[in-house]
């Protein structure tokens, strides 16, 4: 915290114990439910918790929509993701203020935001992984950190309070959330699931934390003595307050089977520090209360908590410095114009065999082609507000080209079923792709899936998999079509939408170029054009690993590192964490790394990057480390360290990183953290230090053996 919040944090404090001890027992009881009602006595307002604000202002209307939680980690750029976040902050307060003098304090109106979600996103499988920054627990760290400090701000007061979700050990499956034990040994739970969650504490002092749906280690997580009370406020000394998912209490009794009843139930979850019900079940503490289950001390406090928060974000100072912000910024130029950069900067590209980017004054004809080419619901990603302007694909390419070139456009086929038509025999598309295909120069085939594929249980309506996937297929019969306009020969370019890894099945090798543009936001389809047609370079890096199947992946009930993610990856994959593609070449020299003692906190390193080709770019360094004698080393090598440089063409900049001690310790079977070699490796360049990224990108990363004296 700053100084200004660490005062208005104490003032917050004393504040809400002073409100709290004039309020009766029943009064308090009833603001523990995310539908806190009115104390008219106290003129304290009704007030909704439950906001949403993943990628933009979700659910309350319109507002700018930024490419979705995945796409953003691609960036690997904490100081852009933090403007996007404050960006967020400025139109949530913009609602907030204009709803209030409405008198509107319903659901998603509030200043409570239940973002980001800084799981890890350990399997492919997991329908909710594209929430996330991705599989890293570093990456999803600084990511996470920086766009809690963007949403909550540097003010007197909080701009928002921002909430770090799922509290812990938790993705997927699921179609068996209210019900799973995710099994967990000490060493992948400290190394890998929660040190996101650490630092959103230690260095965003983020307000609220949320508990999973799940049990860990046969813990239900919004009742769970070793997370909430243990680490969460005793090792860590968190001081904001918990709130359950939506409804996860009563899972308690109905299918954990932890609990016998309600009361026991909620007894549990304020017993261990869960102050805020998303849910009803906390209607029942009054009842628990007179069956000795639940002390008056403990709804006092998880009361005083809530109230903090409350005078945290100056909801009782008519002075409060965000007051004054007005509804005319929510979806401005401005907020839309950086949506727009960071959806070009988000996109990823996985291959590209000289035919990007596209000369239009060389081509008479495109065809645009597949399921995505003009979805407006590609665009959006789950938790979404609503754009007040989409651009699909198929509406960027068109306004790129204007009228020099014949767009010629079929949908190919349904995005997972085999018919577009309900009436109509199956591939009824198909026959127009391929005739399309025939009279272009060029084919733009846009593929994958959408948030009504892989999300939320009970969100997408993916109903046989509650939102998770399979395996890594291309759905319904997409990997038909991509096969058949294959055949016509003509280039094909691939756009991906999608949220996680999906395959080709070899399909890959015959395509031009395979761009992917994960949920892109609202300007998706513009961003799309702008690569396709060289207006800017693509510079996202994947923040998740592309396998080639499911069949070398654990099973996705199984919550070992063992196996998964590229730290712990034991065979080849099919495009590598930390990979991505621009339209230029680069080279690396004069990698810098100072003597580093033992008892080192930190220490800079630098290298040097040109711009060897044609066309000005951003291209993303990354450091990792790999200790070379610890037994309890990864099996591979971790990210210390990245940063985005822009580059004109034929420019040489020297970047700086600093290194964590961190990044060099080891996590060891009992879960401690510990420095347990003086031998490490690091390895600086453009991609990870692999085989497969080498064969990818032509470039090596410089590496350096760094020996602590």
């Amino acid at each position: 915290m700053n100084s200004k919040q660490e005062n208005i944090h104490e003032f917050s404090a004393k504040a809400a114990k002073e409100l709290v001890s004039k309020m009766t027992l029943q009064e308090r009881a009833e603001q523990l439910t995310y539908q806190s009602p009115a104390i008219k006595h106290l003129n304290v307002p009704e007030y909704n918790w439950w906001n949403e604000g993943l990628h933009g202002v979700a659910r309350a209307g319109t507002a700018t929509v930024f490419p979705q939680a995945i796409g953003l980690a691609a960036m690997f750029d904490e100081e852009f993701l933090g403007k996007i976040a404050d960006i967020i902050a400025t139109e949530g307060r913009a609602k907030y203020n204009e709803y209030s003098k409405k008198d509107d304090r319903g659901i998603y109106k509030g200043l409570t935001y239940w973002s980001p979600n800084v799981n890890i996103f350990r399997d492919p499988r997991w329908g909710r992984g594209h929430e996330t920054y991705g599989e890293d627990p570093y990456l999803t760290s600084r990511l996470g950190v920086a766009f809690i400090k963007g949403l909550q701000g540097e003010g007197k007061y909080l701009k928002l309070a921002a909430c770090a979700k799922h509290f812990a050990v938790h993705s997927g499956p699921e179609g068996l959330r209210h019900e799973f034990n995710a099994v967990v040994n000490n060493k992948d739970l400290y190394e890998t699931y929660l040190p996101a969650f650490e630092a959103c504490v230690k260095e965003a002092n983020v307000e609220s934390v949320m508990g999973a749906y799940n049990r860990t280690n046969g813990e239900p997580c919004c009742g769970s003595k070793t997370l909430l009370k243990d680490i969460l406020r005793g090792k860590w000394e968190f001081k904001g307050h918990v709130v359950s998912d939506c409804w996860a209490l009563a899972d308690f009794h109905m299918h954990h089977m932890i609990t016998s009843t309600a009361t026991e139930s909620v007894a549990l979850a304020i017993e261990n520090g869960c102050d805020l019900n998303c849910g009803n079940m906390y209607l029942n503490l009054l009842l628990a209360y007179k069956e000795g289950l639940v002390t008056e001390e403990q709804i006092t406090t998880a009361a005083e908590r809530l109230m903090t928060t409350r005078f945290k974000l100056g909801m009782f100072d008519e002075e409060c410095e965000y007051n004054k912000i007005p509804y005319e910024v929510n979806d401005c130029k401005d907020h839309n114009e950086i949506s727009l950069i960071a959806s070009r900067k988000s996109m990823v590209l996985l291959k590209n065999n000289g035919t990007l980017p596209l000369d239009k004054s060389n081509l008479k004809s495109i065809a645009v082609i597949g399921p995505n080419a003009n979805s407006e619901v590609m665009l959006k990603g789950n938790y979404s507000g609503t754009a007040s302007k989409y651009t699909t694909i198929l509406e960027g390419i068109h306004n790129a080209v204007g009228d020099d070139v014949r767009v010629y456009y079929s949908e190919g086929c349904h995005l997972f079923k085999d018919k577009v038509e309900d009436l109509a025999r199956p591939d009824d598309r198909l026959s127009e792709a391929i005739s399309v295909s025939e009279r272009s120069d060029v084919v733009i085939l846009c593929l994958g899936l959408d948030s009504t594929i892989e999300g939320e249980q009970g969100d997408a309506g993916n109903s046989y998999g509650a939102g998770d996937k399979e395996s890594l297929n291309l759905p319904g019969r997409q990997q038909n079509l991509l096969e058949k306009v294959l055949e016509v020969g003509k280039p094909v370019i691939v756009v991906l939408g999608a949220g996680s890894a999906l395959t080709f099945n070899g399909a890959e090798e015959k395509c031009a170029a395979i761009l992917n543009a994960w949920y892109p936001g609202s300007h998706g389809g513009t961003a799309v054009a702008d690569i396709l047609f060289g207006k800017c370079s693509p510079s996202g890096k994947l923040p998740v690993t592309f396998y080639k199947d499911t069949a070398n992946l654990p099973e996705f009930t199984d919550y070992s590192m063992k196996g998964r993610t590229y730290r712990y990856l034991d065979h080849e994959s099919l495009y590598p964490f930390g990979y991505g593609l621009t339209y230029s070449t680069v080279e690396l020299s004069n990698l810098q790394v100072p003597p580093v003692k033992s008892d080192f906190e930190s220490f800079d390193i630098s290298i040097e990057i040109r711009n060897t080709g044609e066309y000005d770019i951003e291209e993303v360094v990354q450091c990792y480390v790999k200790d070379l004698e610890s037994k309890y080393a990864v099996l591979n090598h971790s990210l210390a360290g990245f940063k985005r440089v822009s580059l004109k063409k034929g420019e040489s900049k020297i970047v700086t990183m600093k290194l964590n001690k961190k990044s060099f310790e080891v996590v060891n079977d009992d879960g401690e953290r510990i420095l347990d070699s003086k031998n490490f490796k690091l390895s600086v360049g453009i991609s990870q230090p692999d085989k497969r990224s080498f064969e990818l990108t032509s470039v090596s990363a410089l590496e350096i053996n760094v020996e602590l004296v």
